[in-house]
């Protein structure tokens, strides 16, 4: 299993309660429900054109920046993969992997031309093969996350921008479209999409329960959103055993494949809890503040002999994250133990009575198998799993959220306490390789603005998209509404007024036309307080979003609500003793935390 993270870390951040998500050009085209619509009253598609990709949201559930979706050019790749030897774990794998694979194979049969440029595609992958296999096949993931969709199959980014693994193969592109076409690979994916739906919702109402478990588990907003999406892609022609994320600036990406059974410890086709995992660094990692890890450096040198890799010997931050989150994993995973029914009737008090005893032993039991599970992390050098685990036991208990109690539990460690621990810790020779790894990315022009308005620095994000402006190539309306939305933190109503009229003039993208005009509407909401009929001026813009709205349901949902009620902003609480004392977005006061900008 190899899963690979290209990680940024974002503190708290919102705007007017919703940013708008720059979408990773990956293909990821159309609802779900428009392309049923769309397939139930047209005929096929010829096999050069290109195919809009299904795409399932889970609305209201971790935000609406949850999806569950495929991937054209992932689908491409990963067929020419097997096309090439790629057989790991097929097997296990849905029918539907079989299928294509056949599908091609005919395919090739009936054309010397097809099986030409089968054999320049797999000469080509032969000599780009790496030892590790897990690494062989993320150089290809990463390079299908940054490619349009086919026939074009072209980066869509800068190759100075795209991660340093798919770089390594990004030459396949010319010999992939001409495989494709030689197949009809259009045509294959057409006739077996009834097949990928089906399976994507098979996996969505787990998916949902899981997410919506997680946020209720850590008392975390449901319905909020702040402009980072998490993203799962599902691609049956993929080893179900092999799991990839990604996390490209504000999106969190997620690769996996279902098989013909459930893993050891699943329920469902696909491995829920490497899904888990990586949704617990989405919500985790924007808590956990890089720059406040001076008072942790300490911990660094007590893992050094540890069995984790470099970055976690390396990176307070990054040890701290993963420590957290196994902790959270540990008290939410199943045990393996039958629990208790409560009775249905609880007013018979003899049944209530056993109820309560059988939960005793439950949990008595429970807890032994997790504190085994917690002494075999701190074993394999994730010193704070035992910390953390106790702090989240009690956060539970008490009721409280995880964005409250983050700041007491991190910056208010122990850490002489925690370190003269790790000490006395005799670590295990070897340990499992974590799931999760890191890789940098180079981002640069608007892309690095957006990074650096993610992490509060808006004068540097301000001066990127100045420069923006100032080249003609650069895409000046996404540097308009960047202004804008830095000109909405600092009040500056008159400011941000413009450039989004800028927007407007120049932006020929509807998700940026959508959540221009939705921005507008909760300005004049804001100000319809001391002058009521601007509400008037409010309700027009975000009816003309609707209108321009760019298939994605948070869209929707952001100016449906704007109709329906007047947007007001948020409160911020003043601490109690000191002014000058920073605060969480919940208004409590938390040393060395990031003060938000201020709301409108």
């Amino acid at each position: 299993m190899y899963l690979s993270i290209f990680r940024i870390s974002n503190p708290f951040r919102s705007l007017l309660g919703v940013a708008l998500p720059f979408a990773l050009a990956t293909g990821l085209a159309v609802s779900a429900a428009a392309q049923r619509e769309s397939s139930s009253s047209s005929p096929q598609p010829a096999p050069e054109q290109s195919l809009p990709t299904p795409r399932v949201a889970l609305p209201d559930v971790g935000g609406s920046a949850v999806t569950l979706e495929d991937s054209e050019p992932l689908f491409y790749l990963a067929v020419a993969l097997n096309t090439c030897g790629y057989d790991a774990d097929l097997a296990n794998s849905s029918p539907v992997r079989q299928k294509v694979r056949d599908e091609v194979n005919a395919a090739l049969a009936d054309s010397a031309e097809a099986r030409d440029r089968r054999d320049e595609l797999c000469g080509y992958i032969r000599s780009h093969t790496l030892n590790d296999p897990g690494l062989n096949l993320a150089q290809y993931i990463s390079l299908a996350l940054n490619l349009s969709p086919p026939p074009q199959l072209e980066p869509t980014v800068d190759q100075t921008q795209m991660p340093p693994d798919s770089t390594a193969v990004v030459n396949i592109l010319p010999l992939l479209r001409s495989f494709a076409a030689a197949v009809h690979m259009n045509a294959i994916r057409a006739k077996y999409r009834p097949d990928y739906q089906a399976l994507l919702g098979q996996i969505h109402d787990p998916m949902q329960k899981m997410v919506m478990d997680t946020n209720i588990y850590l008392h975390l907003p449901i319905s909020s959103y702040d402009g980072r999406r998490f993203m799962v892609l599902m691609e049956p022609m993929l080893a179900p055993a092999a799991t990839n994320a990604r996390i490209y600036g504000s999106d969190y990406i997620v690769v996996v494949s279902p098989s013909v059974e459930p893993a050891p410890g699943e329920t469902v086709p696909v491995r829920m809890n490497d899904i888990r995992h990586t949704y617990l660094h989405y919500l985790v990692e924007p808590l956990v503040y890089s720059k406040s890890m001076d008072l942790l450096q300490p911990l660094l040198k007590t893992v050094q002999d540890a069995p984790l890799e470099f970055i976690y010997r390396s990176d307070a931050a990054a040890l701290v994250n993963e420590c957290l989150i196994k902790a959270i994993e540990i008290h939410m995973t199943d045990v393996g133990l039958p629990k208790p029914r409560r009775p249905e009737q609880i007013k018979q008090r003899v049944e209530t009575e056993r109820y309560l005893i059988e939960m005793g032993e439950y949990e008595r039991q429970a807890e032994v198998i997790r504190r085994k599970n917690v002494d075999l992390a701190v074993r394999q050098g994730w010193v704070l799993v035992d910390y953390f685990y106790g702090k989240i036991g009690q956060m539970v208990k008490d009721g409280v959220s995880l964005r409250e109690d983050i700041g007491e539990m991190v910056y208010g460690m122990d850490v002489g306490r925690e370190v003269r621990a790790a000490k006395q810790v005799d670590f295990l020779p070897e340990g499992t390789r974590d799931i999760v790894s890191h890789a940098p990315r180079q981002l640069s022009g608007m892309a690095q603005a957006e990074i650096k308005l993610a992490k509060g620095d808006l004068d540097g994000a301000t001066a990127q998209a100045r420069a923006a402006l100032a080249d003609p190539k650069a895409d000046h309306a996404r540097a308009h509404f960047l202004i804008a939305r830095v000109a909405v933190m600092q009040s500056d109503y008159d400011d941000a007024l413009s450039n989004f009229e800028e927007v407007l003039k120049t932006s020929k993208d509807p998700g940026t036309v959508a959540w221009t005009h939705i921005y507008l509407g909760r300005l004049y909401d804001l100000q319809s307080v001391d002058d009521p009929p601007l509400r008037d001026k409010a309700l027009e813009e975000y009816r003309t979003a609707l209108a321009n709205r760019d298939s994605r349901p948070e869209t929707k949902a952001a100016a449906e609500q704007g109709i329906k009620h007047p947007f007001a902003a948020p409160v911020r609480k003043a601490a109690p003793d000191d002014d000058d004392e920073p605060l969480d977005p919940s208004g409590k006061a938390q040393k060395d935390a990031y003060r938000p900008p201020p709301h409108p």
